[in-house]
């Protein structure tokens, strides 16, 4: 059986592999009880995944009426949408991009939704500029409710 030389090459190559590895495992970390995995991560302040504080939502809901607090709302990012509720139940739905420059919004704070790029904030009853370089309204997106959910319309 004929056998292939080693060469230098491939000592180093094998050898980064190895270290790679090894600086892998390291990353992992390790406390008195054994290695230490990184908690699940959750989501943002104001940013829901359609049940944020645990309510449970419907089928086909993007968050829980529960969820959306009166005079203020969420931004639900994977969706692309913020939900508001300007009045105790009146629902409102816009676009998460920001018509300055298409960031995306990250709160709703102080009855507005913010925009963190370049400081735009917009009502939370109709999406109007009320702060910062945009000029145009935050794109509706129509919302309903059903039952104890909010829905797209």
């Amino acid at each position: 059986m004929e056998q292939t030389p080693v060469t230098r090459r491939a000592v180093v190559a094998g050898g980064c592999g190895l270290a790679a590895a090894a600086a892998l495992t390291a990353c992992a970390g390790y406390d008195a009880s054994g290695p230490v995995t990184a908690p699940a991560p959750s989501a943002a302040p104001n940013e829901a995944a359609g049940t944020a504080g645990g309510t449970a939502a419907g089928a086909g809901a993007v968050a829980a009426v529960a969820d959306v607090p009166v005079g203020g709302g969420i931004v639900l990012a994977a969706q692309d949408l913020v939900v508001t509720q300007p009045v105790a139940g009146t629902f409102k739905g816009f676009s998460a991009t920001c018509t300055h420059q298409g960031c995306k919004v990250n709160e709703v704070a102080g009855g507005t939704i913010n925009c963190p790029c370049h400081g735009s904030k917009f009502a939370v009853g109709d999406g109007a500029p009320t702060a910062g370089p945009a000029k145009k309204p935050l794109p509706e997106k129509p919302v309903t409710v059903e039952g104890t959910s909010v829905v797209l319309a």
